[in-house]
């Protein structure tokens, strides 16, 4: 994991509610056409996963980066969002959010980390599956073809 990529890190706060909403919006408004509809984090309610302290950001030069939303679920920790600002994007950024993502549901005690990607997100399943992530399901969920993704932790 790189210390420097994730320099800045820091929970989200009430603050930060309106860079998170613009810095989704630029990471998953291009997926839009390529989809054929609205990607999930797009309509998410960011204020509160800020309020139940599951949202962190990496900030730098006072400047929202990337966003990572983690929320526990059971004796799972679900990896809900992990974006990153096209000015952010070539730092390593996803891939230490990724990285922390993974320690922080360990340290935890988590048994599992899960996240879900749309179907058409082949990239992106690529990057969880050399990561270590395996396919466990694909359902429908919120007008949205989703593919399950599991890595154990244990």
């Amino acid at each position: 994991m790189s210390v420097a990529a994730l320099s800045g890190l820091r929970m989200a706060t009430a603050q930060d509610l309106p860079h998170i909403k613009a810095l989704v919006a630029r990471a998953y408004g291009g997926y839009v056409t390529e989809l054929g509809v609205r990607p999930g984090p797009l309509d998410d309610d960011y204020a509160t996963a800020i309020a139940a302290g599951q949202a962190q950001v990496i900030e730098q030069a006072g400047v929202v980066l990337a966003l990572l939303v983690l929320i526990p679920s059971g004796d799972v920790m679900l990896l809900d969002n992990i974006a990153v600002s096209p000015d952010g994007q070539g730092l390593g950024l996803g891939r230490a959010l990724l990285a922390y993502a993974e320690q922080s549901a360990r340290d935890g005690g988590f048994a599992a980390i899960r996240l879900y990607t749309h179907e058409k997100m082949t990239r992106n399943q690529a990057i969880y599956a050399r990561a270590g992530y395996v396919e466990t399901r694909r359902v429908e969920e919120r007008g949205l073809r989703r593919v399950y993704m599991e890595k154990p932790l244990r």
